[in-house]
């Protein structure tokens, strides 16, 4: 791996450039990270010591092997799981510790999420779907930034249909405004073109782009594809719950040799 790959894990990137790249500030962040499932011998490290900044503003994309770690890490990040040790931050606010009802607070308020089945609720309109977050926080939706966010992902047309109505594609830009509307410090997105056709899931990935470049969005994506990964502005690589590279400005086919060298 080049030394442009290669990245020390106990060291988080300096604040001026890293591999030639500009960095931003940090808008999430763990130190040493930890978690394992189980006791004793039956005991999974998933993730070994990880240090790792997540740059706000930025398509961050976590590829490795199966049960490298990837969905483990994305899950400690957003507060999904506990860590076993370690530090996880996000923004300025550390997570570790945090009682269950913060929690759940901070992920409303501040996360947003895009899953690989939609989860969308069947019984609701797509525009209520995308409302929410922000009606279980009691709060009103930006009508000007709602309905931006709604031209843009092509939904103006399609906001009294249910899910049942909108094809797969269309169900994942719902999921999409969902995440975008409460203006989130990151939205994590899961395998987030798993049910899309090549088509679909190049839009998708497109429109993931666009918040970044357009609305300052920051993105971390879990995935398993060289050209998804491509449309990040980096890419973080995990083997066996550590950290194994990065790649700034990945094409396909460069995250596809270092996929290889990992075994993957």
């Amino acid at each position: 791996m080049s030394s442009e790959q290669r990245l020390d894990a106990a060291r988080p990137a300096p604040s001026s450039t890293v591999a030639g790249v500009p960095t931003a500030r940090v808008a999430a962040r763990t130190v040493d990270l930890a978690k394992v499932y189980g006791r004793g011998e039956a005991a999974v490290r998933a993730l070994d010591g990880v240090t790792l900044d997540i740059h706000a503003g930025r398509f961050t994309a976590v590829m490795g092997p199966s049960g490298s770690g990837k969905s483990t890490l994305m899950h400690c990040l957003a507060g999904l799981d506990d860590a076993t040790s370690g530090q996880v931050s996000l923004g300025g606010t550390e997570l570790t510790g945090l009682s269950d009802r913060e929690l759940t607070k901070l992920r409303r308020d501040r996360v947003g999420f895009v899953f690989q089945a939609f989860n969308l609720l069947p019984q609701l309109t797509a525009q209520e779907n995308i409302t929410l977050p922000l009606e279980l926080a009691g709060r009103q939706p930006d009508s000007g930034w709602l309905a931006e966010i709604v031209t843009v992902l092509g939904l103006a047309q399609r906001l009294r249909h249910r899910p049942a109505e909108l094809s797969g594609g269309q169900q994942q830009r719902v999921a999409v405004a969902r995440a975008l509307v409460t203006r989130p410090d990151v939205v994590f997105a899961d395998e987030p073109t798993g049910n899309l056709d090549s088509r679909s899931g190049n839009e998708l990935l497109g429109f993931l782009r666009s918040s970044v470049q357009d609305y300052g969005q920051t993105i971390v994506m879990v995935t398993h594809d060289p050209v998804a990964a491509s449309y990040a502005d980096r890419v973080v690589l995990l083997a066996d719950g550590q950290l194994a590279g990065e790649i700034y400005r990945p094409t396909p086919d460069s995250v596809l040799d270092a996929l290889k060298r990992l075994g993957a």
